[in-house]
């Protein structure tokens, strides 16, 4: 979608429409059901299938689409409730897949760590051969899994940081 904005330049205001239908009736990857069918309970119609009918349109009467309706608004909240179920296991799947590759390092009271410089903190004029750390810190506390209280090697508290 991303690309076919691209190359309309000016005229992304005459394809947003077209876009973003085409986003609502695309099914997603992490619920595995389109953001149409989960709010309305049933899949859209294309507008090309009102205008010219397909076997899905031309064959509902009614009495039949009014209990298709019916019978799809019921199920509409367990469709909900199972792709927020999908969308849930997708993400836990991509944090085992990333703890996976993450080494668990245990820190303890008493122990040194050096501390990052954020991007903010860093000193421009340094340049990118500058310096990443700013400085030995022991650890007094811990925090809840993995925040720790800091202090400096002069026995000063860091707050905040």
């Amino acid at each position: 979608m991303k690309k076919k904005l691209e190359d309309a330049k000016g005229l992304w205001s005459e394809l947003q429409p077209k876009v973003l239908w085409a986003y609502r009736t695309m099914p997603k990857t992490s619920t595995g059901e389109t953001p149409y069918s989960l709010v309305y309970g049933t899949i859209a119609v294309m507008p090309v299938e009102v205008g010219e009918p397909s076997l899905r349109y031309s064959h509902e009467s009614e009495s039949r689409n009014d209990e298709s309706r019916r019978h799809d608004l019921d199920e509409a909240e367990e469709r909900r409730d199972m792709a927020y179920i999908r969308m849930i296991a997708q993400k836990q799947q991509a944090e085992r897949y990333y703890n996976k590759k993450a080494k668990v390092r245990p820190f303890i009271v008493g122990d040194y760590v050096l501390k990052a410089k954020t991007q903010a903190s860093k000193d421009p004029r340094e340049g990118k051969l500058g310096t990443n750390v700013n400085g030995l810190y022991k650890i007094t506390t811990a925090a809840n899994k993995g925040s720790f209280q800091l202090e400096t090697m002069e026995g000063k508290l860091l707050l905040n940081n």
